[in-house]
């Protein structure tokens, strides 16, 4: 068992995290912010969803949800459409404009992490992942599924770009994005209070 004071140093490590997350979110473009990056990150990890499903795993209420997806269904990014199982709800899914949209955001985060982390060794970026990995299972958090294979298949860098491991960029896009759209309604951060129930 760790010691408090280990405990202690960990809490300071992870509140700075806060510069990561930062760094992250100032490569979105413009027309792309924090919530709309979050829905299509989202999407092309766990493939189409109802609207209920995504706002738990944004941990935001409906009313957030639903702006963030308007956003990104009126610029084509994703369709709704009706859920045969039940007419009143929509399905949302990724459009070929949505997944080319979202191969871009990998790509920047991507190039982002080995312009910063470019004089890390293999095995530290792999017991990195590893550790955070093991840290989002203890909290039992809800996104660590594995992407969706349609897009993890079509990932591609940039020539010249050195190569970090997919399921870095992966876990660090995912935890920038969700994280800011759980206070962004749009490209404003707010704080969010509680969550509609589906």
């Amino acid at each position: 068992m760790a010691r408090q004071a280990q405990f202690e140093e960990l809490a300071r490590q992870l509140s700075a995290v806060g510069a990561v997350k930062r760094d992250l979110g100032r490569i979105l473009p413009p027309e792309c912010p924090t919530g709309s990056a979050a829905v299509l990150t989202l999407l092309g990890r766990h493939g189409s969803m109802r609207m209920s499903k995504l706002a738990e795993l944004l941990a935001v209420d409906m009313s957030v949800t639903s702006r963030h997806v308007a956003h990104v269904a009126e610029r084509g990014w994703i369709e709704r459409s009706a859920d045969p199982a039940d007419k009143r709800s929509r399905i949302l899914h990724l459009t070929p404009a949505g997944e080319a949209t979202l191969l871009d955001l990998s790509r920047r985060s991507t190039e982002l992490l080995a312009e910063r982390l470019g004089d890390w060794s293999d095995e530290e970026v792999d017991q990195l992942i590893r550790l955070m990995t093991r840290l989002r299972d203890s909290f039992g958090d809800c996104r660590a599924a594995a992407p969706h294979p349609r897009l993890a298949a079509g990932t591609a860098l940039a020539p010249g770009t050195p190569k970090v491991p997919a399921e870095a960029m992966d876990r660090a896009m995912d935890k920038a994005t969700v994280t800011s759209a759980a206070r962004a309604p749009t490209p404003v951060l707010e704080p969010t209070t509680t969550r509609t129930p589906a």
